[in-house]
């Protein structure tokens, strides 16, 4: 491991992402994901982080829930919020990345973590929490795939027809665990039409809050095949660039 510090002091990036995984009903996740991705488990993973993009930090939200694909186990990731706005539609565009512009506040003083994270003006998550401790990362590298969808429908709106045909977009990142600190905190979903985490995967246990700091070693972005067209026209319509079903790009009536 490098001792070289992954920021140095006063700098705005290179944060711990915060990471709260909870449990969600049973029946939840299957109608989420497009047919073809395979649903493993009522697990839902929220990320909120801030890294460096084009030179500047971007805070962002993530929220994924395990899928496979093709055999292969990974995260669907349903949308990311992020406050800068030149990487929303040029990842929309290349990689089907699942970007839309939100508000993030993030923070750490002394021993308190607190996030909340806002669209529309609605704040949709909240987090608040003290840290306890460090906790032993996991040994060695080890590679995440994440699945995004990309696909474009017909100009003019012609039903069951696209410019480009869906298809999974694979990321797999390979990481190492620098450093982990447990926190003793609650998440909070509040409902919210444009971001419905509440709604779609109700909170039924809270397992686990974290800071995690990663060493990405590489990243590759690939496609992994297409998916049925027909069978995915129901997800194709979502809330402005989330996954997250909507109506006419905005929140489903």
């Amino acid at each position: 491991m490098s001792d070289i510090p992954m920021s140095r002091p006063g700098e705005v990036t290179g944060w711990p992402k915060l990471v709260v995984k909870y449990t969600t009903d049973d029946t939840n996740i299957a109608p989420l994901l497009p047919p073809g991705l395979t649903p493993l488990d009522p697990t839902v993973t929220v990320g909120i982080y801030c890294v460096p993009i084009l030179g500047e930090p971007e805070f962002g939200v993530s929220v994924k829930v395990p899928a496979a694909w093709n055999g292969v186990e990974g995260q669907y990731n349903l949308g990311m919020g992020i406050d800068q706005e030149a990487a929303v539609f040029i990842s929309g565009e290349l990689n089907g990345q699942p970007k839309f512009l939100c508000e993030i506040d993030y923070f750490r003083i002394g021993d308190h973590v607190g996030a909340r994270t806002t669209h529309q003006g609605y704040t949709f998550i909240e987090f608040s929490g003290e840290v306890r401790g460090t906790v032993e990362p996991v040994a060695g590298d080890f590679t995440e795939h994440e699945w995004w969808t990309k696909y474009s429908r017909a100009i003019g709106g012609a039903e069951k027809q696209y410019d480009f045909a869906p298809h999974v977009v694979d990321v797999a990142t390979t990481f190492e665990q620098t450093h982990v600190e447990d926190i003793d905190g609650e998440l909070t979903l509040r409902d919210s039409p444009w971001d419905p985490v509440a709604r779609y995967l109700p909170l039924r246990e809270q397992l686990s809050a974290q800071l995690v700091t990663h060493h990405p070693k590489a990243r590759v972005i690939t496609n992994a095949g297409p998916l049925d067209p027909d069978a995915f026209w129901p997800h194709a319509d979502v809330i402005g660039g989330s996954r997250w079903p909507g109506d006419r790009g905005g929140p489903k009536r």
